[in-house]
């Protein structure tokens, strides 16, 4: 696991953003995963920048986000379809057809796993996957007790998930209570990862993350068995002292 630090959060997303930029330069048809929420905004605000200043395209890239809230309709303001569309796919050269999230409005919400499954494996796979993680460790929407064996499937959130993404609602009770997720084993699947961390909030994951000790009541600790995991933590986050002693520095 490469760890690197930043000073604060606008330098974590620019690294961030280097790192992409550099893998889809070098492999103009690359598979991304993509991550919603707040850590991440920061890098699609610096990769519109580039696209603008730079243009570095996204015309043969491929994305797969890691989630989507059942019950949303795909334009309303909190779904990750819109969500998507508005901090990054709208500001840059992809193709709509190459962008892959799940319908959390369909019917049938299992045939739709299967179906998400199938795509990324027909498609060779995720070549990069970014990542947050939650305070309590949850990748995706991959809470405590999950499977590590898991694929794309249904979720109950968590109070504390649910709690967490209320800033996004009116109403703490709009927060939709299922979702759709990319499994651990899914996530385990992409042949290189990118975990952004940032804020004192996550203080304790990273390190319970960095004490390798491998749980399935802590899902990000399997990142620690993955051979290609860069971790990109602000100073907030993991004070440099901190960082240094959990190391061995």
């Amino acid at each position: 696991m490469n760890i690197l630090q930043t000073k604060g959060y606008d330098e974590l997303s620019q690294k961030a953003a280097e790192f992409i930029i550099s893998k889809v330069r070098q492999n103009p048809e690359i598979k991304l995963g993509l991550a919603t929420g707040g850590t991440p905004q920061g890098l699609y605000d610096k990769l519109i920048h580039d696209h603008k200043q730079n243009f570095t395209s996204y015309q043969k890239v491929t994305t797969f986000n890691l989630d989507e809230y059942v019950g949303l309709e795909k334009d309303h303001p909190n779904s990750y379809h819109f969500f998507m569309k508005k901090t990054l796919f709208d500001h840059i050269d992809i193709e709509p057809s190459n962008t892959y999230i799940p319908n959390g409005e369909v019917e049938d919400l299992d045939a739709e796993c299967l179906r998400y499954e199938k795509n990324i494996e027909e498609l060779g796979g995720i070549d990069l996957q970014i990542l947050g993680i939650g305070s309590n460790g949850h990748i995706g929407f991959n809470e405590p007790g999950t499977s590590f064996q898991s694929m794309t499937h249904i979720v109950e959130l968590t109070q504390s998930t649910r709690e967490a993404n209320a800033r996004f609602f009116n109403k703490p009770e709009d927060v939709p209570t299922q979702a759709i997720t990319m499994g651990i084993k899914s996530i385990m699947n992409a042949k290189e990862i990118v975990l952004l961390v940032s804020g004192e909030s996550k203080k304790e994951a990273i390190k319970q993350l960095l004490s390798e000790k491998v749980t399935e009541q802590f899902p990000a600790s399997i990142l620690n068995t993955h051979p290609n995991v860069t971790v990109i933590v602000d100073e907030e986050a993991l004070p440099k002292l901190e960082l240094n002693a959990e190391k061995g520095a």
